[in-house]
C-alpha cells in the first residue's frame, strides 16, 4: 500500500479523497492555486504545494507542476478526482514514464473510452447499441448543420473531451447550431483544452441511467449497479440517485452486464461510469464512458456500503477485488443534491462571494436515516469565480425511496447558506413537486416543470399554516423576551397576554388566537382548525425546529424590519405579526417599487467577458447577441430582450466584472 499520494484536485472532492486517506493510513499532499490558497483542502492534507495562478490551465491542469509537485514531496500516488486532469491519458502516462501510480484506469482504457468520439467508435465495433450520431470530428459550423440535417433534430453537439455539462449545447433546429457550436468548441477549449465536437442525435424525453463499475488488474470487472441522474440544467446533473426508479430486475441485469463486457473489452481496472440514454420504455443506448470517479459516486457508495475511493487506491495498489458481483447487494435508497453557488430566481447564474454562513445539516445515521455532506468549504471561505460553482454534495439515505427524499427535504431545510445566493430553495422546492415524488422523470424535467424560470412560490395550504404557526410562536418568544426585561415601569404598563393575532405573509392575512401551553402554543385559526406547536426557539437562532400537530418541521427564520422572513420546503416569506388593527393599518400601505432601467445592460454574474458582439451606433433586434460572459467555467450568451440601438460600451474583452456592473448602454 502506498505511504502517500498526491490529490491532483481542489474541493470536495480532493476533501473526500483526504478523509478515505487519512482512514486508510495514508499521508496526502494538496496542491493549491493563489485563489485556493485557504482553501479546505490546503488544511486538511498533510502537505500543500503551491502550483499557480487561479487560471485552471496553468495551475490544476499543468501536468509538468503536479509532477514536479510529485517529486517534490515524494508521493508515490496520484489521485486526480473528477474533471481536470482526470481523464486525460497524456498525465497518466507522465505519471508511468517517472514512476508514480495513478489512481484510476489504465492509459488505453483512457484513450479508448475517455474520448467521447473513440469510445462510440469502440463501443459500436463491440456491438454496444449507440445513440445516432457523427463520430468524426467537425471543423466548421457549417459541416456541423450539414451533418444534423442528415441525422435530424434535434442533436446534441458535445465536447470529445468534455463531462460536467461543459462543452454540451442542443440545437433544435439549423438556426441554433452556429452559436451552438461556436459556444461548445469554445467552452471544450477553456475547460479541457481541447476544442473538439462532434454531434449526436438527441432523444426526446430520454433519461439518464449510469452503471458504476470497478475492476481491477488482475481481470475482474463487476458493476456496483446504477444511478439515475435524470434531472439536469443545462446538461449539468442536479439531483441523483440510486437505484434508479426506473429499472427492474431484468433491465438492471441486462444494463450491468453491457457495461461489464464494455469494461472488459479495454481491460478497465478502477473506478468508472457506462453512462447510458433510456427511454421511458426501458429501451437503453450506450451514450459514454467517464474513466474516472463520478460527482455522485456518494449514492452508490450508500447504498452498497463500499467505499470508492479506497477500492480505487486499493487496485491502483495492485490488490485483488475483495469481493464478487454476487457479493454486491443494493440496500435502501439514496439521494443526492448538488448544492450550487448560484441564484436561481435569476436563471440560475452563478454567484460569488464570501460564506459569511455556512452551516450543513448534522451528519450521521439516526433510525435507520443517513445524512451525509461532502464538502470543500468552510464558513468564513471565498466562492471564486475561476471554478466550478459547487459548494456540496447533501445525500441521504434510507430504507424507502419515499423515505430518502423526506430526509433530503428535512435535511434542505436545515442547511444555512448565507452570503452569496444558492440554490437550496429551488431543490428543497423541487423535493416537494409531485412528479419528482412519482419518479416519472426525464433530462428536460426542469425545464418542463419551471418553463419561466423558478422563483420561491407563495406558501398556500398546509405550508401556508406551518408559517403561520411558526411566524405566532416566533413572535410570541420574542415578545415574552420584552416582558422579561429588568427595571420596565410595570405599574404604569400592561403586560397581560394578548390572546388574538394576525400573521401577515406577504400579502396573504391569517387570524389566530393563542393559547399558551407548556413548551409552546396553541393557536386557533378563524376557521376553527387547531394547531398544536411546540419548539424550544431561542432568539437569534437561524434554524427552529419542532413539531406542528406531532409533526417534526424545520425552518429557517431571519429578522428584517418588523418582522422575519421565513424559508421552509423551498417556501419563502416574510412574516409580520400584528394585532387586528394593526394588520388593518397595515393593509392600507402602498407597497412600493422602483421602476427597472431599461436603458443600460447589467452584467448578471460576477465574471470575464468573453465576447462582444456588437458595436456603438448598432441598430440590433430582439433576441440578437449582444455578448457572451464566461463564469465558473461557463459561457453565458447575453441577448437583446427587445429591439434596441446600443449608444456605448463600457467594458471591453478580457474585463472581471462584479455583478450588475454596468457594461452597455442603449439609446
Amino acid at each position: 500500500m502506498f505511504n502517500k499520494i498526491l490529490i491532483a484536485n481542489r474541493g470536495e472532492i480532493a476533501c473526500r479523497i483526504i478523509r478515505t486517506a487519512k482512514r486508510m493510513g495514508i499521508s496526502t499532499v494538496a496542491v493549491y492555486s493563489e485563489a485556493d490558497r485557504d482553501a479546505l483542502h490546503v488544511e486538511m492534507a498533510d502537505e500543500a504545494v503551491a502550483i499557480g495562478p487561479p487560471p485552471a490551465a496553468l495551475s490544476y491542469l499543468s501536468i509538468d507542476k503536479i509532477v514536479a509537485a510529485c517529486r517534490q514531496t515524494g508521493a508515490e500516488a496520484i489521485h486526480p478526482g473528477y474533471g481536470f486532469l482526470s481523464e486525460r491519458a497524456a498525465f497518466a502516462q507522465a505519471l508511468a514514464d517517472v514512476g508514480v501510480a495513478f489512481i484510476g484506469p489504465n492509459v488505453r482504457a483512457i484513450d479508448a473510452m475517455g474520448d467521447k468520439i473513440e469510445s462510440k467508435k469502440f463501443a459500436a465495433a463491440a456491438k454496444v447499441s449507440t445513440v445516432p450520431g457523427h463520430l468524426g470530428v467537425i471543423e466548421s459550423a457549417r459541416r456541423a448543420a450539414e451533418i444534423a440535417d442528415e441525422i435530424g433534430y434535434p442533436v446534441m453537439i458535445k465536447a470529445s473531451a468534455g463531462g460536467g455539462g461543459k462543452g454540451m449545447r442542443i440545437a433544435a433546429t439549423r438556426a441554433e447550431i452556429a452559436e451552438g457550436f461556436a459556444r461548445a468548441k469554445s467552452e471544450a477549449k477553456s475547460s479541457f483544452g481541447d476544442d473538439r465536437v462532434f454531434i449526436e442525435k438527441f432523444i426526446v424525453n430520454p433519461r439518464h441511467v449510469e452503471i458504476q463499475v470497478l475492476g481491477d488488474k488482475h481481470g475482474h470487472v463487476i458493476h456496483l449497479g446504477e444511478r439515475e441522474c435524470s434531472i439536469q440544467r443545462r446538461n449539468q446533473k442536479v439531483i441523483e440517485e440510486a437505484p434508479s426508479p426506473l429499472l427492474d430486475e431484468e433491465t438492471r441485469t441486462k444494463m450491468g452486464e453491457q457495461a461489464v463486457a464494455l469494461a472488459r473489452a479495454v481491460g478497465y481496472d478502477s473506478a468508472g461510469t457506462v453512462e447510458f440514454v433510456a427511454g421511458q420504455d426501458k429501451g437503453f443506448y450506450f451514450l459514454e464512458m467517464n474513466t474516472r470517479l463520478q460527482v455522485e459516486h456518494p449514492v452508490t457508495e450508500l447504498v452498497t456500503g463500499l467505499d470508492l475511493v479506497e477500492e480505487m487506491i486499493r487496485v491502483a495498489a495492485g490488490q485483488r477485488l475483495r469481493f464478487t458481483q454476487a457479493d454486491v447487494k443494493l440496500e435502501g435508497w439514496a439521494v443526492e443534491s448538488r448544492v450550487y453557488a448560484e441564484d436561481p430566481t435569476r436563471g440560475f447564474l452563478p454567484s460569488t462571494g464570501r460564506l459569511v454562513k455556512y452551516r450543513p445539516p448534522e451528519e450521521g445515521t439516526k433510525d435507520g436515516v443517513t445524512v451525509r455532506n461532502d464538502t470543500g468549504v468552510l464558513e468564513g471561505g471565498e466562492i471564486s469565480m475561476h471554478y466550478d460553482p459547487m459548494i456540496a454534495k447533501l445525500v441521504t439515505h434510507a430504507p424507502t425511496r419515499e423515505a430518502a427524499i423526506e430526509a433530503q427535504t428535512q435535511a434542505l431545510d436545515a442547511f444555512v447558506i448565507d452570503g452569496i445566493r444558492h440554490n437550496i430553495p429551488f431543490l428543497a422546492a423541487l423535493m416537494t413537486n409531485p412528479r419528482w415524488r412519482a419518479g416519472e422523470l426525464s433530462t428536460g424535467f426542469i425545464a418542463e416543470e419551471y418553463p419561466f424560470g423558478f422563483s420561491a412560490k407563495a406558501p398556500e395550504g398546509s405550508l401556508e399554516r406551518r408559517l403561520v404557526a411558526i411566524a405566532a410562536h416566533v413572535d410570541d418568544v420574542l415578545n415574552r423576551r420584552k416582558r422579561s426585561i429588568s427595571g420596565q415601569m410595570r405599574e404604569a404598563t400592561s403586560f397581560r397576554f394578548e390572546r388574538k393575532r394576525a400573521v401577515m405573509l406577504g400579502q396573504s392575512r391569517a387570524d389566530l388566537e393563542l393559547s399558551p401551553i407548556e413548551g409552546g402554543l396553541e393557536a386557533t385559526l378563524a376557521d376553527g382548525r387547531q394547531l398544536r406547536i411546540l419548539c424550544a426557539w431561542r432568539p437569534g437562532e437561524i434554524l427552529w425546529r419542532g413539531t406542528i400537530d406531532g409533526e417534526h418541521v424545520t425552518a429557517q427564520v431571519r429578522p428584517i424590519l418588523n418582522g422575519f422572513a421565513l424559508v421552509h420546503r423551498g417556501v419563502a416569506a416574510d412574516a409580520r405579526v400584528y394585532t387586528g388593527r394593526e394588520a388593518d393599518l397595515a393593509a392600507l400601505m402602498k407597497d412600493r417599487s422602483g421602476l427597472a432601467d431599461t436603458k443600460t445592460l447589467l452584467c448578471p454574474m460576477p465574471g470575464l467577458v468573453k465576447a462582444i458582439a456588437v458595436k456603438p451606433g448598432q441598430e440590433v433586434k430582439s433576441g440578437e447577441i449582444l455578448c457572451v460572459v464566461e463564469a465558473m467555467k461557463m459561457e453565458n450568451t447575453l441577448i437583446a430582450d427587445r429591439d434596441l440601438v446600443v449608444k456605448s460600451i463600457l467594458v471591453k474583452e478580457g474585463d472581471s466584472l462584479a455583478v450588475d456592473a454596468v457594461m452597455m448602454e442603449f439609446a
